[in-house]
């Protein structure tokens, strides 16, 4: 089958077409803005622990974060997630990530009821970073929904 000039020109611009689609994911890869080359000296670390796990998250100063760690991250599994032992592995890990960024000075904001309130303080302070304060932002209801029932063991 012969082609005629303009169906040559149709196949051409259908391959241009199909090369711009493949690159646009390639694109949205690359807005993604990188975190290694940052330098935050100071920021936030968030300490979110429940009675199942515990999560330290580090942000900068507006809220962005930079990294985190958790009890599942670190191969706790089960129970073991919730304990003071996990905590400290857990903040000590999530520390030694913002010491690579720059970080020298962090608030820590420690947020729920778990056993692993004060050793991921502590995990935090082992790491070499200096912790300006320590605020509780546990959120208290004013008799807001009804608590769920006691356990009976």
């Amino acid at each position: 089958m012969v082609k005629t000039e303009g169906q040559e020109k149709l196949a051409a611009d259908s391959q241009i077409v199909e090369s711009a689609e493949s690159a646009s994911p390639a694109d949205e890869s690359t807005k993604r803005k990188s975190k290694a080359g940052r330098y935050v000296p100071n920021g936030i670390a968030y300490v979110q622990a429940t009675f199942n796990n515990t999560k330290v998250t580090f942000t900068d100063m507006h809220g962005n974060v930079l990294c985190w760690s958790t009890g599942g991250k670190n191969a706790f599994k089960g129970s073991r997630k919730s304990t003071a032992y996990a905590a400290q592995v857990i903040a000590a890990d999530a520390g030694k990530k913002a010491q690579t960024l720059g970080m020298k000075e962090v608030e820590v904001r420690i947020k729920g009821p778990g056993a692993g309130r004060e050793s991921a303080v502590r995990g935090i302070a082992s790491t070499g970073l200096e912790i300006s304060a320590i605020r509780d932002i546990t959120p208290v209801p004013h008799n807001g929904c009804r608590p769920r029932k006691r356990r009976r063991v």
